[in-house]
Formats: C-alpha cells, sequence, structure tokens
C-alpha cells in the first residue's frame, strides 16, 4: 500500500491538532509547526506529482479495506496537479501572512490554516463522492473560522452569508448522494462509472436528477453563474492572505466537474447526453460577463478583484464545458494560471488596504503608501495576467480556450464574449490602478502645499526609505507568485504536454478504474491500447500496474 498518498490529508491534519494542544499560546512555535509542515506538504506533493506524471494512478486503502466497500484516495496526473499547486499556493500565502502579522490577530489562524489545507487535499485526492462531501464541509469549517479572522462586523456578515450558501450547496450534496446510492447501490467513483454506464436509458430519471444536483452543487462551489452571488462579499471581506489561499478553492468545484463529468458522466454516456451541453457554455458566458462588469463598476479595489475571480471562473468553465481533451487541456492550464494571478492581486491589495488609512481599499486618490512603486509594478504585473494581456501566461491560456472552443457549438458567441469582456476588464483594472497608484502622487502634491501636513510627509518618506516599510517577505511572498506567472509562460510548451497527457488519461479512465477496483492488469493495458497513442499509453498503463503492485 502507498502510504505517501495519503500523506497531503494525514500531515496537515495532525500539525493543526498538535498546535491547538500543544502551541497554542505560543506564535513562534506555531510559525515554525506551520512553515515547516507546508514545506513538507509540498515535497510530498513534488514526490506524488513525479510519480504520476508517466501515467501511474496510485491508490490507498484505508483500513487495507479494497474498494468499493473501503475508502480510497487516488493519486493520478490530475489530482496531483492540484495538490501540487496547492501546497505551492499555500506557501506564498503563509509567507505572506507571517510577514504582515495576519497571523497575530487571532490565536488559532495556523490550526485553521492547516485543516484548511487538509480539506481541499483530501477533495482532489479522494475516490469517493461521499468523502468528497465530507472534505468538502472540512475546508468548509475550517475557511469560515479563516474569515472572520481578526473579528469585525462586516467580515462576520460576510462569513454568516458564505457559510449559509454553502450550507444549502451541501444539503443538495447529500440529496444528490441519496439519489445515486439509491440507483447504483455504491458512491465509488471508479465503481459508480461502471454501473452508471449499465443503466437503461429508458429508467435513468433517477440518476438523471442526481446528475443535476452534482453539477448545482459544483457550480455553487466554483462561484458560476447565477449561483455566484457569494462570492464578492465572502471574498473582498475576508483577511488578506485568506482571500489568497480561496483562489484555490473555487478551483475545487472547478475539479469536481472535470473529475465527476469525464469519470462517472461522460460526454458520450446517453443516459446524461446534453445535460452539460444545453445549459454549462451559457451559464459559463453569463458569468464571465458578470464578473468583467463587476470588475469595471466596482467602488472598492479588494471587490473587484473579487468579481474578476467570477470572471476567472466563467472563462476556465468555458473551457471545462466543452469536454473535449483540448478545452480540458486549455482548463488546467488556465486553473494554474488563475489561482496565482488572484492570489497575487488579493496580497497586494491587502498591502495596499493596511496603509491607506480610513478609505482602505475605496477607488480614489490617497497619498502614496509605502514603497508605493515596487507595490504598484506588481499590482500591474497581475492585472496584466488576470486580464489577458501579453506576455503573462493569462494571453496564453486565453489563446488555447478560444483555440479549443473554434469548433464548439457557440463558438462565435464564447470568441465574442471573451474578447468583449477581456477589454472591458482592462479598462477596469487600468483604472483602479491609475486611481490607486498614479492619483496617489497628484494627492500627495496637493499635500505638500498644506503646512499642516509636513510632518505626515516626514513620515512617510521615513516609510519609503525602510524606517516602517513594506514587509519583506510579504513582497517576495507577491513577488515569488508573479515569477511563477512569467514561468508558466516561458515553459508553456512542456507544461502544455504535461496538462495534454492529464486530460488524455482523463478521458481513458479504465485503467483509472482497474486500478481502484484491482482488476486484471490485462484489463489496464486493453483500455490504454484502445486509445491508441503509438501504444505509449499501453506502456504507462503496464508501468502504472506494475508500481501499484509494488506498493500493494
Amino acid at each position: 500500500m502507498m502510504h505517501w498518498v495519503s500523506l497531503p490529508v494525514i500531515l496537515p491534519a495532525m500539525l493543526a491538532a498538535t498546535m491547538i494542544l500543544v502551541a497554542r499560546y505560543d506564535e513562534t512555535v506555531q510559525r515554525t509547526f506551520s512553515v515547516a509542515g507546508t514545506v513538507a506538504l509540498l515535497a510530498v506533493a513534488l514526490g506524488l506529482f513525479r510519480g504520476a506524471s508517466d501515467g501511474t494512478v496510485t491508490i490507498y486503502q484505508l483500513g487495507d479495506w479494497q474498494a468499493p466497500f473501503g475508502i480510497v484516495l487516488v493519486a493520478d496526473r490530475l489530482s496531483t496537479l492540484m495538490v501540487l499547486l496547492t501546497a505551492v499556493l499555500a506557501l506564498f500565502v503563509l509567507m505572506h501572512a507571517i510577514g504582515t502579522g495576519w497571523d497575530r490577530r487571532g490565536r488559532h489562524f495556523h490550526a485553521l490554516f492547516q485543516f484548511q489545507l487538509m480539506g481541499i487535499m483530501g477533495a482532489f485526492l479522494t475516490g469517493d463522492v461521499f468523502n468528497l462531501f465530507v472534505f468538502f464541509e472540512v475546508l468548509l469549517i475550517a475557511s469560515y473560522g479563516l474569515m472572520i479572522h481578526g473579528g469585525g462586523a462586516r467580515r462576520t456578515k460576510a462569513g454568516v452569508q458564505y457559510v449559509l450558501f454553502n450550507l444549502l450547496g451541501s444539503t443538495l450534496f447529500l440529496f444528490a448522494l441519496g439519489a445515486i446510492y439509491a440507483e447504483t447501490g455504491t458512491l465509488n467513483m471508479a465503481d459508480l462509472a461502471e454501473r452508471v454506464a449499465q443503466i437503461d436509458p429508458g429508467n435513468s430519471a433517477g440518476i438523471r436528477t442526481a446528475a443535476v444536483l452534482l453539477l448545482i452543487v459544483f457550480a455553487v462551489k466554483a462561484a458560476i453563474a447565477p449561483v455566484h452571488f457569494w462570492l464578492p462579499a465572502s471574498y473582498s471581506e475576508a483577511p488578506g492572505p485568506v482571500a489568497a489561499l480561496f483562489a484555490i478553492m473555487t478551483k475545487v468545484g472547478a475539479y469536481a466537474i472535470i473529475r465527476v463529468y469525464t469519470l462517472i458522466f461522460p460526454p458520450e454516456l446517453e443516459i446524461t447526453r446534453g445535460l452539460l451541453d444545453l445549459w454549462l457554455m451559457p451559464l459559463a458566458l453569463v458569468g464571465l460577463v458578470v464578473g468583467m462588469v463587476g470588475v469595471l463598476g466596482a467602488r472598492r479595489l479588494d471587490r473587484l478583484v473579487a468579481f474578476s475571480v467570477i470572471g476567472s471562473m466563467g472563462m476556465l468553465t468555458v473551457a471545462v464545458s466543452l469536454f473535449t481533451e483540448e478545452g480540458i487541456t486549455a482548463a488546467l492550464y488556465y486553473v494554474v494560471h488563475s489561482t496565482l494571478a488572484t492570489a497575487a492581486l488579493f496580497l497586494v491589495v491587502d498591502l495596499v488596504q493596511t496603509h491607506r488609512g480610513n478609505i482602505r481599499g475605496e477607488l480614489r486618490a490617497a497619498q502614496p503608501i509605502p514603497a508605493t512603486g515596487i507595490v504598484a509594478a506588481l499590482f500591474f504585473a497581475a492585472a496584466i495576467a488576470m486580464t489577458g494581456l501579453p506576455p503573462l501566461s493569462g494571453f496564453v491560456g486565453k489563446l488555447l480556450i478560444l483555440d479549443a472552443a473554434w469548433d464548439g457549438p457557440l463558438a462565435v458567441w464564447a470568441w465574442a464574449v471573451i474578447l468583449g469582456t477581456s477589454l472591458i476588464a482592462v479598462v477596469g483594472f487600468s483604472r483602479a490602478g491609475s486611481v490607486v497608484f498614479w492619483k496617489a502622487h497628484e494627492a500627495r502634491a496637493a499635500a505638500d502645499d498644506d503646512p499642516a501636513t509636513e510632518m505626515d510627509n516626514v513620515d512617510s518618506t521615513l516609510d519609503l526609505v525602510g524606517g516602517r516599510g513594506q514587509p519583506a517577505l510579504a513582497l517576495v511572498s507577491i513577488g515569488g507568485l508573479i515569477a511563477l506567472l512569467a514561468l508558466h509562460t516561458v515553459f508553456a510548451g512542456p507544461v502544455m504536454r504535461t496538462l495534454s497527457a492529464t486530460s488524455a488519461q482523463l478521458f481513458a479512465p479504465q485503467p483509472y478504474i482497474s486500478t481502484v477496483l484491482e482488476t486484471e492488469g490485462k484489463e489496464i493495458v486493453k483500455g490504454h491500447s484502445d486509445e491508441g497513442d503509438d501504444g505509449g499509453d499501453a506502456a504507462s498503463a503496464a508501468e502504472g500496474e506494475t508500481g501499484e503492485g509494488e506498493s500493494q
């Protein structure tokens, strides 16, 4: 049994419990444990990603109970990619939280942070739909604690709204699980893939209802229109590092759609054919319009970034809704890009709000903040990436999605909406950046003419020199995210080859099913060889079976 697969779930869970029991009042110990644990988590994620890069599917059976009767964790190309992305994001966000002192504003920040990682990692690795629900609830509880970290009436109100809407989604999730179990007698994803395919199309009302309910639940988690309305207030009111970590949470919903609707309800399945084709693409385009118009109309910097999350999820869903290998490949490239860009923007907004006094994130001119040139450069780099302008990865991701949508059923609408909303986003981010950073110098010039502000100017000068400037660790964390965006662009070729193999594995699920259910190795090779690819897939499948056999 491959125990390494369980570490992304077990490690943060044990760290969180240890910090609560042993280091509740010791800030230094909590920081040490949290940073060391996150670095170790990144190392494990890299190992799992490398192990799955040849197509190997590795499973971990809790209690050594064989699927579908026992709980399994499954590491394939897609799940390890998302685990690695989460670990990278978590390290940079944690650096920012420590550098800015956000972790000091509540006693249990680091414990909640680790519990959040546990829920996210479990959602990506689970091979069981019911445990997907369980991990959704774990990350929901931890995210609520993180959201209200630091207190405040507005933050608490937004947190309550966030929990209520997500609990509604959880209720629908339970209804869907009940319907699925009543129809199939199992909740294991691999087992469901086989049993759902055997259901008579003339007697499929129950499973079709469950498929629709699951799509609604995942759309709520991913903030896809029209069930996106919980996100702007929740993300904008959350502490900066928390909102940055939440950049991966909407991707959990997108991941669930990709996993469930390529494995359990694939596009060619007769009983659910047309379910996604009719609704998902139009809703994605609506979400893209709503998000980018929200960017243009936002009056606060934090809400502007929150609406850009809705727009980016609309863009991502356009690619997912195609349910082709090219579309999923483009979607996965955009997942990595949008996660990093969103996190960088939220961290920049946190630095801006910290030093603007009473007006905080309002889009109106104020005197320059400390290190305003560096912060402005970071903001515009992240904004360029988010709006899809060259030369960063947003431009590459947008081209990939446009190319994938060219042969789609709504190609003209997709191209028109994507290009039109991109222009709107450019205008919205340009306006915000010019007000917050460019016009700040005009406000300072006006203040220089007022003798009453002379001492304030002296203090500001000290800040800029470095006496009380921006925390270096926070600037490094944002710069690191921007650097990753640049690397995502420069190495787009190798990245696309990896993501293309990931997409191909999703559309050839027999090796995944055979590994989880422990059927004969010949079936695994056959499942791959049916797809062609000059025998490469068959070789990968054989390697995967060999590796899995050794781990057992």
